[in-house]
């Protein structure tokens, strides 16, 4: 039986990258069949990766069947998972969230959960001399995930050891890291092509606070002032999107990369509660910038208050 690896729903880069490192890894090491699988459409600088290192897109897949044997990725909450997760055979979790609960497994498991920046770095690790042997497409798609996952090390998230490992990678393969992020950021900055529900949901996940229900989504550009240019439409679709997903509120927060800061647009008294009570901000207005806030992992979902 081929395993089936994947990450979670709302593919970042390293939801669809990381797949396929490990996928290769179980095919070629271990000699175990393994396929690389997605779980909804990849997001614009997920997208810019596999055609920049000849990738195959993994096949998007809507659930698993009973029994069929998995490698859950960059995430072990079930909210982004498939909806037979618990009736799956899933052999092993390799992550960098905080434990969440709510997996039932078939049996025991190998779980690796490292307090890293990316889920390609912990790979890089387990593989240990084996990460040689990676053929340059995986080498270039492990490198992609560490500096999306970092915002080439400006996130508070961002570990010497993820550094040093993305160094090594950029050194293979001769890539100049600057140079190569700036195509990234450039690539993931081009939304013109998303409605705004699409906007909304690219980058988003499922956190309840005290009963409330958010939908928090980022979107990391260099270009925020095309995102904010949307600001009144984007808020007219939280409403329907809320509704859609079953939840109580979306919090959409732009995160400027290069000015390291994020905006979170405000629809209502509810996320002006949220802004203050969570980072000190005053909402006077429809948004409200919060300077030095990069990561909805470290910074903003530990914060959420209502």
């Amino acid at each position: 039986m081929t395993i089936q690896v994947f990450g979670h729903k709302s593919p970042d880069t390293d939801s669809t990258g990381s797949p396929i490192v490990w996928a290769w890894y179980l095919n070629e090491v271990k000699g175990v069949a393994a396929a690389p699988k997605l779980l909804g459409e990849p997001n614009t600088e997920a997208a810019f990766m596999l055609q920049r290192w000849g990738l195959e897109k993994p096949e998007i897949i809507a659930d698993v069947a009973d029994d069929a044997a998995v490698v859950i990725v960059d995430t072990n909450n079930p909210a982004e998972l498939p909806a037979n997760i618990n009736g799956a055979d899933v052999q092993a979790i390799i992550d960098h969230h905080k434990l969440v609960g709510g997996l039932e497994t078939k049996g025991p498991i190998d779980i690796t959960i490292r307090p890293l920046a990316c889920t390609a770095t912990i790979m890089h690790d387990l593989m240990g001399d084996d990460a040689a042997k990676m053929p340059e497409a995986v080498k270039g798609a492990a490198l992609t995930c560490i500096l999306s996952d970092t915002l080439e090390f400006r996130s508070p998230t961002t570990t010497a050891h993820d550094k040093a490992v993305a160094e090594k990678l950029a050194g293979e393969l001769g890539i100049n890291i600057s140079e190569y992020a700036a195509e990234m950021f450039a690539a993931k900055s081009d939304v013109s092509s998303f409605s705004d529900a699409e906007l909304i949901r690219m980058d988003s996940k499922e956190y309840e606070v005290d009963g409330t229900k958010f939908r928090v989504s980022v979107l990391e550009t260099t270009a925020p002032g095309v995102v904010l240019d949307r600001k009144a439409s984007l808020m007219d679709s939280m409403t329907s999107v809320a509704a859609e997903d079953g939840v109580d509120q979306v919090l959409l927060f732009v995160v400027d990369i290069l000015n390291e800061e994020a905006t979170l647009l405000v629809p209502n008294d509810l996320v002006k509660t949220v802004a203050a009570k969570s980072f000190g901000a005053d909402a006077a207005g429809d948004t409200v910038v919060l300077p030095g806030i990069m990561s909805r992992k470290k910074q903003i979902i530990p914060n959420l208050k209502v």
